[in-house]
């Protein structure tokens, strides 16, 4: 009896462990965990957030014995190569509606004229966290802002709801509160621009996104987006995935701005002697 007693006791007390984080993140002077740093995932969510084998290229086309890349992007070899992928979404398949699901195939096929990311376009939100790009969050006790590399994108925290977003937006509008030891970001207010990856995954204007920033460890974070989407997926569903502050000592996001990058793709034709293929 007295041994059922102490294990039950040891039982309660590994399930009481596992659900209080084991770490404790150092604070700032308001009590609120610090997450100053410069952050990036290590995975291949950009390519596709669903599990994914790899593949010859994003843009392939039929060839004698499978596909093969499209002529555009073939003299890209290995480089120009899908590489494979776990997947972050939970669960495995995005709940799209059957219409939906036949328009993310279509971006699919249509993926080198149609990903915004290929023109320089606001990555959105949750993409922006997974792009491979490190980003920095700005964290005082009075304000919080992220930085991303790509595109020179940024967005401000609202630590009090301002109301609804006065436009859409390709970043939406960012409403922050704390839960213990976890940030989170509730994001309205989206356009239908942008996608989740460049596997043609989109949304509407009807997205809503709750994201959950947790320290795990003091050079690791978990990440979590709740996503919804009345309009495109059946119900709601989950990505998660780590982030790791970025080691180098001097350490600090670069300029790509890469608008000017895409300028001859974009603007090209328009010369008065356009460029020779």
């Amino acid at each position: 009896m007295r041994f059922h007693a102490v294990a039950l006791v040891l039982g309660l007390s590994l399930v009481t462990s596992a659900q209080t984080p084991a770490y404790r993140a150092r604070r700032l002077s308001d009590g609120h965990p610090d997450f100053n740093g410069i952050w990036q995932a290590l995975n291949e969510a950009n390519y596709d957030i669903e599990l994914h084998m790899a593949r010859p290229a994003m843009a392939t086309r039929p060839g004698p014995s499978g596909l093969v890349p499209a002529t555009p992007v073939l003299p890209l070899g290995a480089v120009g190569a899908v590489p494979p992928g776990l997947g972050v979404v939970e669960g495995g398949d995005i709940p799209y509606k059957q219409e939906a699901l036949a328009k993310k195939k279509e971006n699919q096929e249509n993926w080198l004229t149609a990903d915004p990311e290929i023109k320089c376009y606001l990555p959105g939100i949750p993409r922006a966290t997974y792009m491979p790009y490190p980003f920095q969050i700005i964290q005082s006790t009075r304000a919080i802002s992220i930085a991303y590399e790509y595109a020179g994108a940024v967005r401000d925290l609202y630590l009090k709801d301002p109301g609804p977003a006065p436009v859409d937006s390709w970043m939406g509008q960012s409403v922050a509160h704390w839960e213990g030891e976890t940030l989170v970001v509730d994001v309205t207010g989206f356009n239908d621009q942008t996608w989740f990856d460049r596997a043609g995954n989109f949304h509407s204007d009807a997205l809503h996104v709750v994201e959950r920033y947790t320290r795990t460890s003091p050079d690791v974070m978990r990440y979590e987006a709740t996503i919804e989407d009345a309009k495109t997926f059946t119900g709601p569903w989950k990505i998660s995935m780590p982030l790791y502050r970025r080691q180098e000592k001097n350490a600090q996001l670069m300029d790509f701005k890469c608008v000017e990058f895409v300028e001859e793709l974009i603007y090209g034709k328009l010369r008065k002697a356009p460029l020779k293929p």
